[in-house]
């Protein structure tokens, strides 16, 4: 069977797969669901064609979209229109996510600098791109370090470094590595976050 063929078909397959998944989840509860597009955590990416499926079934009101690819994301806007809000899944992209029509992010780095990632969503909806855009360039360094290890690896030690109890991840993850706590405590730091 031709490769392409054969991908045409796993496609199809996945989406029946994650429809149906859906749609029964929707059916058995009655409250809003945002779908989460995190392919790097699952090994499957929600395509847009899939996303318009699930934006027809009546709960289903929303997505976090963390798959990197902001094609991807501007063809789920055209395709859903106003039947799927958009939420940035990647704090590197929330400013592009924004633009797209995206409405706000489900963020990891909000758990230490809250004020910061509001006030880039606020400032973007305000009209104040450049503070906006300064806010998002500013944080890339930070969310580099909280993604050098796998999440929530590092966002439970720069948790306890700023002296919130958040414990130590579940097995199989393990605490961060020295090295990598130390480069993410510097980064800390380097932004102007009170540590203790």
């Amino acid at each position: 069977m031709p490769y392409l063929l054969l991908h045409h078909i796993i496609i199809k397959l996945h989406k029946l797969g994650l429809v149906a998944h859906y749609k029964a989840i929707a059916e058995s509860i009655n409250i809003p669901i945002i779908l989460y597009n995190v392919p790097s955590r699952t090994g499957l990416n929600i395509n847009p064609a899939t996303c318009l499926e699930l934006s027809k079934i009546d709960n289903i009101v929303a997505i976090k979209e963390a798959s990197g690819n902001i094609s991807q994301v501007a063809e789920i806007a055209n395709l859903c229109k106003d039947n799927l809000a958009i939420y940035s899944g990647n704090d590197d992209q929330v400013l592009p996510i924004l633009s797209l029509g995206g409405l706000g992010v489900i963020s990891v780095l909000s758990n230490i600098i809250p004020k910061d990632v509001h006030n880039m969503v606020a400032n973007f909806f305000d009209g104040n791109i450049k503070e906006a855009t300064k806010l998002q360039l500013d944080t890339l360094k930070l969310t580099s370090a909280l993604f050098s290890e796998v999440n929530p690896i590092p966002i439970k030690a720069a948790c306890n470094i700023i002296g919130f109890n958040a414990g130590t991840p579940r097995l199989p993850l393990i605490e961060m590595s020295e090295i990598g706590k130390e480069k993410l405590k510097n980064e800390m730091i380097k932004y102007g976050i009170k540590i203790r």
